[in-house]
């Protein structure tokens, strides 16, 4: 499998002070929010989301995810890994791969999507509801490599 790092341009809903998309990109699985590494949305919204446009399409085998390592596990339970080719609805529209329904603190859990892989440009964290916060402290996307 390989990561994509080198395509990547993350959006997100809302941001908190200095968390912006990106730093669920770094490279860093560093789990505490004060350290600086990690995506935070705005307190208590409706169906915040994270989003990576990797700016093709790829078949997608594996999503990593890392929760927030210093407090609020919970806050990532019930969202969902989305991928596929559609900006509709920011792209929370596109076929779910996963759900998350709990990471320890500070861990990393990789998700499978079901059947084994998508295909996709685009790869969303949505977290359904309302009055959440969705924080995320590295996001890794693994995908076939394309034949040439």
């Amino acid at each position: 499998a390989h990561s994509a790092y080198h395509y990547l341009c993350p959006c997100v809903s809302s941001t908190l002070s200095f968390a912006t998309a990106s730093k669920a990109i770094d490279g860093r699985r560093n789990s505490f929010y004060s350290n600086g590494f990690c995506s935070h949305t705005a307190e208590d919204e409706t169906n915040p989301w994270w989003r990576v446009d990797l700016q093709r399409s790829f078949t997608i085998t594996a999503v990593k995810v890392t929760n927030r390592g210093d407090c609020c596990a919970e806050r990532l339970d019930g969202a969902e890994i989305r991928i596929g080719n559609s900006l509709e609805n920011n792209g929370n529209n596109n076929p779910r791969c996963a759900s998350i329904s709990h990471i320890k603190v500070g861990k990393t859990y990789t998700y499978r999507c079901d059947g084994g892989s998508m295909e996709g440009r685009f790869v969303n964290v949505f977290l359904p509801g309302q009055k959440k916060t969705l924080t995320l402290c590295e996001v890794e996307v693994h995908f076939q490599k394309m034949r040439s």
